[in-house]
């Protein structure tokens, strides 16, 4: 008993220190959650929360009520910021995105069918999950949950019992009972850089079907990490086939930067500031660096 009495008060501490960062977003008859990035108003919320809409309310933890304008939006992770005119906001810490595993307790917060506030309590089901959305669109390196998500609770934080954001709520699968998605801190962290920066995330376009792999444990002694791309088509006349890429070599880093997903290569690709990148593959077990000049492009899906 003195466990679960114990436990209860940490978890009830952590949901008083975490839900002044947390936000209602109201947009004409839609509503979703946000919570704020940093102290001088910018806040991050799902980009079908606000969907085309310029203007939104922004709800605070006190009930205040205040105008937040649309900063940019991006709709292959479908992620957006706002910025609320003011200061010292309350924030939340990302988690490191090694420190998150299956089975690990986390705690949603958010706004389900306008229900402020509401909290609950689930764990890690799964990582790097993909996710195909009946708009065609994509969605990658998603965390899948068990703690209840309903309408409303998008754009609101999944939290670590640190009190670290580990994604934030995007979905749920309709059909199902207690499957829900968030997007990862970690794609959440570089896009909304982006999006404050430059109101857009320019994607560069390597021209590659790929998806993430765990390493055997002899490749993963030798790269130093767990997992790489494994390179599943080239397209021609494409970068990646410029570049000399083959099918089933296995992409590693990007600029010195190790790549574990789809996400990171589109991450690395999208923070990098020349048009060249040097690729580090592997390739029936010799390890080789490729040159490839990527640009800005279409087929966010694809790496």
């Amino acid at each position: 008993m003195k466990l679960l009495q114990q436990f209860s008060d940490d978890l009830e501490e952590l949901v008083a220190r975490a839900t002044p960062a947390v936000v209602g977003v109201e947009h004409g008859r839609g509503h979703g959650t946000g919570l704020f990035l940093t102290p001088d108003g910018y806040v991050l919320t799902n980009r079908h929360v606000v969907r085309s809409s310029r203007r939104q309310t922004v709800t605070l933890s006190t009930g205040e009520e205040r105008k937040a304008t649309f900063v940019g939006g991006d709709s292959p992770t479908d992620l957006a910021v706002l910025r609320v005119e003011g200061s010292d906001y309350p924030t939340l810490p990302l988690a490191d995105p090694k420190d998150v595993r299956m089975g690990q307790l986390v705690v949603a917060i958010g706004n389900p069918f306008r229900l402020e506030q509401s909290v609950s309590l689930g764990v890690v089901s799964a990582i790097n999950r993909s996710l195909n959305l009946p708009d065609g669109t994509l969605l990658e390196g998603l965390l899948q949950t068990d703690a209840a998500i309903n309408p409303g609770n998008s754009g609101g934080p999944l939290l670590n019992t640190r009190g670290q954001v580990v994604g934030l709520n995007t979905l749920v699968l309709p059909y199902a009972q207690g499957i829900g998605f968030a997007v990862s801190a970690t794609t959440a962290a570089w896009v909304a850089s982006l999006l404050i920066q430059r109101g857009k995330v320019e994607r560069r376009y390597l021209g590659v079907a790929a998806r993430a792999v765990a390493l055997e444990p002899a490749q993963a002694r030798d790269a130093g990490q767990p997992r790489g791309v494994l390179i599943l088509q080239v397209q021609q006349g494409t970068p990646a086939d410029a570049a000399g890429l083959e099918p089933e070599d296995l992409l590693l880093g990007i600029n010195q930067r190790p790549v574990g997903s789809v996400d990171d290569v589109q991450r690395v690709m999208a923070l990098s500031p020349h048009p060249e990148v040097v690729l580090d593959v592997l390739r029936k077990g010799r390890r080789r660096e490729l040159s490839a000049y990527v640009f800005s492009g279409v087929k966010p899906a694809a790496a």
